[in-house]
């Protein structure tokens, strides 16, 4: 069975995630989501619509999604490739580069975005609506 792992916060979820979850888990067998937590998404400068418990069970009521766990830190996506025996790490192409270190111990691919959507775009939609 082919693991394959991405992360995010998943926030105000829309069809540019859906696309992100589908072609990930095209890469194999199984898809895990590494989901940012509150505090983890405090320390990064984001504040979420929703909490990680409300994020977890859009999520996990996906049908291309596996397994979801926590993200707390920058730094536990090596214990967690080595922890899931993952073979395929998975995300965005707006992190460019920023993985290739993961390289040593499975495979990286950045996945193109969905160019028109994105959590932020949608939170300036609505702050706009919101000062009408």
């Amino acid at each position: 069975m082919k693991r394959v792992i991405t992360y995010g916060t998943f926030d105000l979820l829309h069809y540019g995630h859906i696309n992100l979850l589908r072609r990930a888990k095209e890469q194999g067998d199984y898809l895990i989501v590494a989901l940012s937590s509150d505090e983890f998404n405090e320390l990064k400068g984001k504040k979420s619509f929703f909490n990680f418990e409300e994020r977890k069970h859009l999520l996990e009521a996906i049908r291309f999604v596996d397994l979801v766990i926590c993200e707390d830190s920058w730094k536990q996506k090596e214990s967690d490739i080595i922890k899931y025996e993952v073979d395929c790490f998975v995300i965005g192409d707006d992190w460019e580069g920023q993985f290739d270190f993961l390289k040593d111990i499975c495979d990286v691919i950045y996945l193109e975005r969905t160019p028109e959507i994105s959590t932020t775009e949608i939170k300036r939609k609505l702050e706009t609506i919101g000062n009408k």
